[in-house]
């Protein structure tokens, strides 16, 4: 049967097909047109800005750290421009076979990367890492050439922290190091993420990190036109970094290195204060340590080396070494007696050379003890039994509450974290301090040994420095410190720091002279003379010796025979000169046994340079009668 077409049923299914594929295509440019109308008008706001960001890219301009000067304007830590070789760890595939192939190129040693791996451990994937610093121009320029061959590494020029002098003021100064986790919650917890993005180092200790704020800047930022490769083609604005404020320290960085110099090869602390402001003028720690060996990550051997070393470098002893004050004491004791009335200045007690109290025999320094002593040679002679007596008489909670006055066992207010209070005994502190019922009630017996400076006392080096310096200016109280004013890096201009408040302890003026007086006759024909004999300016002081508590039992002192951790500490404090005072100092030379041999020479060193810069000399005294030396009894009684 044969099949005939009929051209107009062809013809309409024709034109039905074509109505229909009319309509989908009309469909499929609706919906373009819709989508084309959700983009460009309704989302035109928020897809404009992903587009900004795709080709807009904000880059951090990290500020210039602040400088730290002496009160002279020597640089004490600075900034240097140096290439270091970085490696973002979630750009690497293999990282163990990567820096193989770098070391071909670049001198990476095992330190290096020992480093690296250090660090790597407590920085985000993300972040860069440095894997070498202080490039040469020929590592730069060979590192360039085969850049290709290591996507994920590159070459940053940034700005180090350098402390010029090393180790002088290191525990003052502190050190920068890179920012870990525990730094980062610290910014974030302070709401600072902004003002430390693109930064990687902060403030660790000292006052690099007390003063972290002023000296880290503001932060600014540029806005990169970047191509689809992500190179930078052009920069759109730019808000620029304000850099950190530079710190104008007290200190004097001769007074510095002349006491770091005296107390070298021991260990030992010095503070020099001027009392009539409380500006440090020295702050020494010996031994002290390189803050530059932070700066990059410090090695396992050299943190092993300062951390188990027995002379504790790291220690910053003039607020963090706490010891017994010993017959430095004395002055303070004598003054606490004339201000509560226990004592007159020319009262005379007999010295037999030991005080019976409770059942116990306490020994003075002397044998056959000093006679007639009075106030004044209680403490040019140093006589413990006269304080033996003066304290079982005043009572514990009596010189308690008037050594607190001075700041003993009390934070001073100085600017640097990490002070610690030490222990000025009372019937309170230790009732607080034991747990057994016996052990929390204060002897009277104990009361005796406090009054010499031994016993349950422990001050720091600075506390002792911050009460001579007001004994020295009639009960003044002027809050030690370190940072005098803060300088502007781009106008120099400079904004003082207000000297904090200062307060007045009421003493009577005549009880203050008498015993500036009996402190000059240390110097004079006392303990301290023999060090101070060719000595022109005016000086006053006291020695010390403060006995090891780590003595071995049944053992007797006997100095240079007794094994060497196991000697006394020698302490001095002095003013000069007698009125309105310039310079208070306390000095401590552990384990060096009689203060007058080892603490007086590492202050008069200081003290001679003090004047030498103040300009007045200090030429050898002329001959005339001379000066009688210092007996082994005499220095006992320190």
């Amino acid at each position: 049967m044969t099949e005939f077409n009929h051209p107009e049923q062809i013809l309409k299914q024709f034109r039905f097909r074509l109505f229909l594929a009319g309509i989908f295509v009309v469909c499929l440019f609706g919906v373009l047109v819709v989508r084309l109308l959700w983009l460009q008008v309704i989302s035109y706001e928020k897809y404009k800005s992903i587009a900004e960001d795709n080709r807009i890219s904000i880059v951090p301009v990290v500020p210039n750290r602040g400088l730290i000067l002496d009160r002279n304007g020597v640089v004490m830590a600075n900034n240097y421009s140096a290439y270091t070789l970085e490696i973002t760890p979630s750009k690497i595939k293999n990282l163990d076979e990567m820096l193989n192939e770098l070391s071909d190129v670049v001198d990476i040693t095992a330190l290096d990367k020992k480093r690296f791996k250090k660090l790597k451990a407590e920085t985000k994937r993300f972040e860069s890492i440095p894997i070498r610093t202080r490039l040469s121009d020929e590592e730069v320029a060979r590192f360039a050439v085969q850049s290709y061959r290591f996507p994920g590494v590159e070459i940053r020029a940034r700005l180090f922290r350098q402390y010029p002098h090393g180790p002088s003021a290191a525990h003052l100064l502190g050190y920068i190091g890179r920012i870990s986790q525990k730094d980062q919650e610290r910014i974030e917890d302070l709401d600072m993420q902004d003002n430390y993005r693109g930064t990687t180092y902060i403030g660790k200790d000292g006052l690099e990190k007390r003063y972290e704020t002023e000296l880290h800047g503001l932060t600014g930022f540029e806005e990169v036109e970047t191509s689809a490769g992500g190179r930078a083609v052009r920069v759109l604005s730019r808000k620029p970094a304000v850099p950190g404020r530079n710190l104008m320290l007290s200190i004097d960085i001769r007074l510095q290195q002349a006491a770091e110099k005296a107390l070298e090869g021991r260990r030992g602390a010095l503070v020099a204060i001027d009392p009539a402001t409380g500006d440090v003028l020295a702050f020494v720690s010996a031994p002290s340590f390189d803050p530059n060996l932070f700066v990059e990550g410090i090695d396992f051997e050299n943190w092993k080396a300062l951390n188990e070393s027995p002379d504790r470098p790291l220690l910053n002893r003039p607020i963090a070494g706490t010891y017994p004050p010993g017959s430095t004491f004395k002055p303070f004791m004598a003054m606490a007696a004339l201000e509560k009335g226990f004592r007159t200045y020319g009262q005379v007690l007999r010295d037999p050379g030991f005080f019976d109290y409770g059942g116990r025999r306490f020994m003075d320094d002397k044998i056959g003890g000093h006679g007639a002593v009075d106030m004044y040679k209680s403490i040019a002679d140093s006589c413990n039994t006269y304080y033996y007596m003066l304290g079982s008489e005043m009572g514990i909670d009596n010189i308690s509450d008037f050594m607190a006055k001075f700041g003993f066992g009390q934070h001073s207010g100085i600017d640097l974290d990490g002070e610690r209070i030490g222990v000025l005994p009372s019937k309170e502190w230790k009732a607080k301090t034991f747990k057994r019922p016996e052990l929390k009630r204060w002897y009277n017996g104990e009361t005796v040994s406090v009054a010499i400076g031994q016993g349950y006392n422990a001050y720091t080096p600075l506390q002792l420095a911050h009460a001579v310096a007001m004994l020295s200016t009639g009960g003044l109280d002027s809050k030690p410190r370190l940072v005098k004013a803060f300088q502007n890096p781009v106008n120099g201009e400079i904004e003082d720091r207000p000297i904090d408040s200062q307060q007045r302890l009421d003493l009577k003026a005549s009880h203050v002279d008498n015993i500036k007086a009996a402190m000059r006759g240390v110097v004079l024909e006392g303990t301290a003379r023999a060090v101070f004999a060719q000595s022109r300016y005016e000086v006053a002081g006291k020695t010390g010796t403060a006995q090891v508590f780590g003595l071995k039992k049944g053992e007797s002192y006997k100095d240079k025979a007794q094994e060497e951790r196991y000697r006394d500490h020698g302490w001095f404090i002095a003013f000069s000169p007698l009125q309105r005072p310039r310079i208070a100092l306390a000095a401590i030379v552990e384990n060096a046994g009689f203060g007058s041999q080892s603490a007086a020479p590492v202050v008069k060193a200081v003290l001679d340079k003090f004047w030498e810069i103040e300009g007045i000399p200090n030429p050898v005294m002329p001959a005339g009668k001379p000066v009688p030396p210092v007996t082994d009894e005499e220095r006992q009684g320190e």
